[in-house]
């Protein structure tokens, strides 16, 4: 088997969780807004946007769940590795870290573009 060590992982799990964790706050504080605009307006128009909105915060909120849940496992899975195997994870390991950061920078960019849409469908309403 080759090894590498658990240095290329670094602390990206932590810092992906709080970046979740802060990404999760957002559709809440979003979630909420989209409320207060749609109880002062009925219009079609907007109630079809507050659809749209509220699919997508349901959609991505499961999104982070699952990718918390991979990080966790992962993470995980690199401690047992580099506990066995003195400080040091199987390449297959390190590999999977790189499949779980682009799933993580993934959801980054959504959540940013999704965050643009609805702060620019705000300005259109508020």
């Amino acid at each position: 088997m080759s090894y590498t060590t658990v240095a290329h992982c670094g602390n990206e799990h932590a810092s992906w969780l709080k970046s979740i964790a802060f990404y999760e706050e957002e559709f809440d504080r979003m979630k909420q807004q989209l409320l207060e605009l749609a109880s002062k307006n009925t219009g079609h128009e907007l109630m079809a946007q507050v659809e749209h909105f509220q699919n997508q915060f349901i959609l991505q909120r499961n999104n982070t769940d699952e990718l918390k849940h991979a990080i966790r496992e992962h993470d995980m899975l690199v401690g047992a590795e580099a506990s066995a195997h003195a400080g040091k994870i199987e390449l297959a390991t390190a590999t999977n870290h790189n499949k779980v950061r682009e799933e993580f920078l993934g959801i980054e960019k959504v959540v940013n573009d999704l965050r643009h849409e609805f702060n620019a469908f705000l300005s259109k309403w508020l």
